[in-house]
């Protein structure tokens, strides 16, 4: 093992890929935590949405006490918005945030590379996808990494970092080094299917679908049952709803694919749903009905 110092990356300018709910998240705390942000989009609109997002989630903050009105209006000069990926040349790390499918992430890194500076690094956001065969597709394999914050953004404290099996430790240690600056606890997992959270959560919630679909109990009594008997702040299909039926099914493949065990195969009624497009609440619905107040269950 070489005693060579590890040379240290500095992160100043982090350029983000997705203006969606993950992405607008992940601009908002690195801004708020005074660097620069570069945030891309390819609709203009999701562009807008998300910079209205931010300043109402930074609102939120300065009523509570916990940004002043100063630091919320610096932070938002911070960001810059843009859909032209030449935006990203001088970024020291662009975080991509994209829905979680892995061709669209393989297709997004083949157009960001060319137009990346020599030393830049790549992180992926991706929940489940292997970091190793992400990376395999870019030119810098070295210089890249997994960087999974949980939904939402501004809020959890956790960051999942993810070395591939080519990841050099100057990454690894600039990534660390990042998520402290932005206030956030860090978990290092291996490079396996769902990384730790999602390997032990989404099979919990694919559980609680079969435990519908079964007729164990009823939504409802599943949700209660798990709320106040395990202390969970959210029922297993609530919780499924907030995070998206479509992004569990994707999770639970790629879990079922990479690990070849029964026990990750999806539900039939996951299935079902995400095929009706009723992926939760960015829909409207999903195993609750979210245009009626309180949200009522759909079966």
């Amino acid at each position: 093992m070489s005693d060579a110092p590890v040379v240290r990356r500095v992160i100043q300018r982090v350029g983000v890929i997705g203006a969606g709910q993950m992405g607008n998240g992940i601009a908002h705390v690195c801004a708020a935590a005074g660097l620069d942000v570069v945030m891309l989009d390819v609709k203009a609109d999701a562009l807008a949405r998300a910079m209205a997002t931010i300043g109402r989630n930074m609102d939120r903050q300065v009523t509570k006490g916990t940004l002043s009105a100063e630091a919320k209006d610096a932070a938002l000069g911070r960001i810059v918005t843009t859909s032209d990926y030449a935006g990203f040349g001088d970024c020291d790390l662009v975080i991509e945030a994209a829905t979680e499918k892995e061709e669209l992430k393989r297709s997004i890194f083949k157009t960001l590379v060319p137009h990346l500076n020599a030393t830049a690094m790549i992180a992926s956001n991706t929940s489940s996808i292997s970091i190793t065969r992400l990376a395999a597709g870019t030119d810098r394999p070295e210089r890249f990494i997994g960087m999974h914050f949980m939904n939402p953004g501004p809020v959890m404290k956790l960051v999942e970092i993810i070395r591939g099996i080519a990841t050099d430790e100057p990454t690894f240690q600039a990534t660390m080094a990042l998520a402290a600056t932005l206030g956030k606890t860090t978990a290092v997992a291996e490079d396996f299917p769902g990384f730790i959270v999602n390997r032990i959560l989404v099979p919990m919630i694919n559980e609680a679908v079969y435990a519908v679909y079964e007729g164990v109990g009823t939504i409802a009594s599943i949700d209660t049952g798990l709320r106040l008997g395990a202390n969970h702040p959210m029922g297993p299909l609530e919780l499924a709803d907030f995070i998206g039926l479509d992004t569990c099914l994707s999770i639970m493949q790629v879990l079922h694919d990479g690990l070849s065990d029964s026990k990750y195969r999806p539900c039939p009624l996951l299935v079902k749903y995400v095929e009706a497009g009723w992926f939760g609440r960015k829909t409207g619905r999903g195993f609750y009905d979210y245009t009626v107040t309180p949200p009522k269950p759909t079966r």
